[in-house]
């Protein structure tokens, strides 16, 4: 079975490709996830397309990952030379586009904004980004208190991704993850939507992660994310 591994601001994953048809089952994926974020399977392929499952590394399957789909997209435009690739992942089509040297702008689709409401004493803001987000506005450094207090409370029956966010200025956040089946990451893509959405609405936003920055554009809806995904082994 060939992997390799490949990060985007030190979120890191390894990518594995299909050996002879065989899938991955939740154990394999736990070992294979050691000392990553998790794995990113590639089920299928075209010139410009690649079918993916994202395990964590508690062996749960991840419904979207912005990083994630980005790194899928740079493994194929690596194997293909183009600057072009569509990731499918469960129902979710995400379209990549190479900008940059190891730079990559990604169509999130479609972004679910709820009202705010008051989950363990915390004011939450829970947002559908193909996955699901629970945005609080305040000290990043109670992400250690608040992450997993928030992923496994009875509001979230499968769970949640949490972000503990801080509005620095307009268009400008900083931010910490704790994602789902896995603690705390250095960054998130699809965190970063969610936290634009959460607190800004629309409009371009920089997000700033402990691994680096990442910029949302909200349309209509919609999100846009940009940046960066290289192999590193």
């Amino acid at each position: 079975m060939r992997s390799s591994i490949w990060h985007a601001l030190g979120n890191t994953y390894r990518v594995v490709e299909p050996d002879g048809g065989n899938r991955l089952d939740s154990s394999r994926a736990t070992e294979l996830a050691a000392g990553t974020d998790g794995v990113l399977e590639i089920l299928d392929t075209t010139p410009t397309t690649v079918d993916i499952a994202i395990w964590n590394p508690d062996g749960s399957l991840a419904e979207l990952s912005g990083n994630g789909t980005r790194i899928a997209a740079a493994w194929l435009m690596e194997l293909t030379g183009k600057d072009v690739a569509r990731v499918h992942v469960g129902p979710r089509t995400v379209d990549v586009r190479r900008v940059g040297e190891r730079l990559y702008e990604s169509d999130m689709g479609a972004v679910e904004i709820h009202p705010r409401e008051e989950v363990a004493g915390l004011e939450v803001t829970a947002v559908i980004v193909g996955n699901p987000h629970a945005v609080v506005v305040g000290d990043p450094d109670e992400l250690p208190r608040i992450g997993p207090l928030l992923e496994g409370h009875p509001r979230y029956p499968n769970r949640t991704n949490v972000q503990v966010a801080r509005v620095d200025a307009p268009g400008e956040v900083t931010a910490r993850v704790w994602e789902r089946g896995v603690g705390e990451t250095t960054a998130s893509g699809s965190s970063a939507v969610a936290v634009a959405a959460a607190t800004h609405g629309k409009g371009d936003v920089l997000v700033h992660f402990p691994g680096g920055d990442l910029r949302v554009r909200l349309r209509d809806g919609r999100a846009t994310l940009i940046g960066p995904a290289e192999r590193v082994g």
